[in-house]
């Protein structure tokens, strides 16, 4: 079961880790936001529609992050960017638990959204790049599922901190604990050298590619197509999680101490949605993957937010939610790092997998748009089920590219 990490050698393996705590520190960083939004509305006064366009700030924003880092880290090298996203989201993070208002937290996100979209561009083609061929859907899809992790502490630090801290207090606080991952920087500079594949494109100038080669016509298809696959995931996540401790709160009422047991089911279910669609995606292959998990996520999303059904049963639904939502993305790093030329792979897997984070990132605001005219739940499953079907067209357009060696 864990073959592909015993046949990385030493660096392999510390680069494997890099890349791991890299990207859950990413979205511990991001998700505080969604436990801290319940608290603001209600401090600050917002509307739903204020709260959503926060959310929606970071997003859009890192989308133009992630396609500049992956166009810099095909020039200056995937462990170097690594470094410096890693501490960019960490600061502003940690700028957040200083804002006084709406306007300034709005900011203040989106510039940590930067940050955010190019930490993934970076961390998700170094470890494509170490894998092995057969190996790729789950070395790189475990990677992927540090994002539970990430998640998880965050609803950890949430329940400890609005527990034993007054609510103006707790929310700062939750902010600063944001600095840390900048302490990943030091271990990656020491231990992690660049793929041998990216040393190897650098030494042979003919190999060198424009990084708008990607809209050239040997690979806009691929481009268009894998964008599209990336905006429908991401605003089915989106959809889903940026609302569902104030769903759980609003229309389930659930306290703040309570819902945390609900989002930790959906936490726990993502994580073996992560592992599990890793080792599905080199088994039946990547777009079988995408197209499965997309229906299930579509129907599990109607189920949770529609069901008249006890809170003890909606406790049991969330694991198939996670599992279901988040699972879906364990396939994009190897299936973007085997569509696109080593020259362009940093910035062609960067566009498209940032292009569709910021497309989805009207989401959270589109969801509480929808929610000022009906309930909150029928705009999620809404805006959700809209999304999966956009997954699943786009993957019936893209090639197969399981077991494909990378050149």
């Amino acid at each position: 079961m864990f073959a592909w990490y015993r046949e990385f050698d030493g660096t392999g393996k510390k680069t494997f880790w890099a890349c791991f705590f890299g990207y859950g520190l990413d979205a511990f960083d991001l998700q505080i936001y969604s436990f801290v939004m319940p608290v603001l509305v209600g401090l600050w006064s917002m509307s739903n529609t204020e709260a959503g366009l926060i959310a929606t700030s970071a997003l859009a924003i890192s989308a133009f992050g992630g396609w500049f880092a992956g166009m810099l880290s095909d020039k200056v090298g995937r462990v170097r960017l690594l470094q410096i996203t890693v501490a960019w989201f960490a600061f502003f993070t940690f700028l957040s638990g200083f804002a006084q208002n709406f306007e300034q937290l709005l900011i203040i996100r989106g510039l940590q959204g930067l940050g955010f979209g190019g930490e993934w561009a970076a961390g998700a083609v170094l470890i494509g790049e170490i894998a092995r061929a057969q190996h790729r859907g789950k070395a790189v899809g475990m990677v992927q599922s540090a994002w539970s992790w990430g998640w998880g502490l965050a609803a950890l630090m949430a329940t400890i901190a609005f527990q034993i801290l007054p609510p103006e207090i707790a929310w700062r606080a939750m902010f600063f604990i944001g600095i840390l991952p900048a302490g990943l920087i030091f271990f990656v500079r020491r231990m992690v050298p660049e793929p041998e594949i990216f040393v190897r494109a650098q030494q042979e100038p003919n190999q060198r590619r424009s990084v708008f080669s990607i809209f050239s016509k040997d690979l806009l298809y691929t481009t268009f197509f894998g964008s599209l696959l990336a905006v429908g995931a991401h605003g089915g996540y989106y959809a889903i999680t940026t609302w569902l401790p104030t769903f759980l709160r609003t229309e389930r009422g659930l306290s703040n101490i309570g819902s945390g047991g609900y989002v930790a089911v959906v936490i726990i279910g993502s994580f073996v949605g992560y592992v599990t669609s890793a080792y599905l995606s080199d088994y039946l292959g990547r777009r079988r993957t995408f197209i499965l998990f997309a229906l299930g996520a579509m129907l599990m999303t109607v189920g949770y937010t529609q069901a008249t059904v006890s809170n003890d049963l909606i406790l049991f639904l969330g694991f198939p939610l996670g599992f279901l939502a988040s699972g879906i993305f364990s396939g994009f790093g190897p299936f973007y790092t085997e569509l696109f030329p080593t020259a362009v792979r940093g910035t062609g897997q960067g566009f498209c997998y940032n292009f569709g984070r910021g497309c989805a990132a009207g989401v959270p605001a589109l969801v509480g748009l929808i929610s000022a005219s009906g309930s909150l739940g029928q705009a999620i499953y809404i805006v959700a089920g809209c999304a999966y079907m956009i997954v699943i067209f786009a993957a019936l357009c893209l090639p197969e590219t399981r077991g494909r060696a990378l050149t």
